[in-house]
């Protein structure tokens, strides 16, 4: 009889001490996702207010694709994918699947390209800090459009003389599912299935 109490008695503590270590666990989860929210705001609060504020008469890349002149030296903000970087003699070119932009300016990756420009640099940008696949934003003025091919397809680029260029941060890399531990499992269920 005393081993059947004692037995209960480590029975009771366990189911206490798994129900604390959930609790924390939990507590701990929602202080992580308010640490994550507040990290998100301090990046957000970094954006040039350039690059936040959306022009009142936005253009399209395919509309200065078809009607180059009525766009030349429009100011514009557009943002997308780096295809490539490439260093001339005074100026970098950064050609750009354009995508579209949510309201603080940022690039929608997971959306469809809207078409490709060219966004010209003044001087030297190494090209290990402008590495493919990153979000950029620029803000600029429309100085002409180039035809050059992309493969055998002639295509028309629109070059953009940047004023105010955006990296966009690397996305943190998704955290794993955790899972938590059934109570009802083994070992916790053994004391009272002793015929297992």
């Amino acid at each position: 009889m005393p081993a059947l109490k004692k037995c209960s008695h480590d029975t009771a503590t366990m189911k206490s001490k798994l129900s604390i270590l959930l609790l924390c666990k939990r507590q701990a989860g929602v202080l992580l996702s308010a640490v994550i929210l507040l990290l998100a705001g301090c990046a957000s609060s970094r954006v040039p207010p350039a690059i936040g504020k959306a022009p009142e008469k936005p253009v399209l890349v395919s509309q200065v694709q078809q009607e180059p002149e009525r766009f030349l030296d429009r100011r514009v903000r557009w943002g997308g994918t780096i295809v490539a970087v490439r260093n001339l003699k005074q100026t970098t070119e950064i050609e750009i699947l354009s995508r579209p932009l949510d309201s603080g300016g940022k690039p929608r990756g997971k959306e469809p390209g809207t078409g490709r420009f060219i966004a010209l640099l003044t001087g030297f940008a190494d090209p290990a800090e402008y590495p493919e696949k990153r979000l950029l934003t620029v803000t600029g003025r429309l100085q002409r459009v180039e035809t050059r091919p992309i493969g055998e397809y002639p295509y028309s680029y629109p070059v953009v003389a940047v004023e105010q260029p955006y990296l966009w941060p690397k996305p943190p890399p998704p955290e794993p599912p955790y899972f938590y531990p059934d109570p009802w499992y083994y070992p916790w269920h053994y004391p009272w299935h002793p015929w297992y």
